[in-house]
């Protein structure tokens, strides 16, 4: 399955090129405590929260993570 904008995060966290395609860009992303909060939301969604600006997911990281996600297949 394609990992998209639209994708939640728990099957971005299934996926291990996709996790590691995030440490790369947000190290120390997968060990976050607060990770389990966003399960059941869309990048989409959690990239509008202040919270996911204080940890380094901008909108240039967003937009260099849709496109590494999207050469995955």
């Amino acid at each position: 399955m394609a990992i998209t904008i639209d994708s939640k995060l728990k099957d971005v966290m299934a996926n291990p090129a996709a996790v590691e395609i995030m440490e790369k860009y947000i190290p120390g992303f997968s060990s976050n405590p607060q990770l389990k909060l966003g399960y059941r939301m869309t990048f989409k969604t959690i990239s509008k929260f202040p919270q996911a600006k204080q940890f380094g997911l901008s909108d240039e990281v967003l937009a260099k993570l849709l496109e590494e996600w999207a050469a995955l297949g």
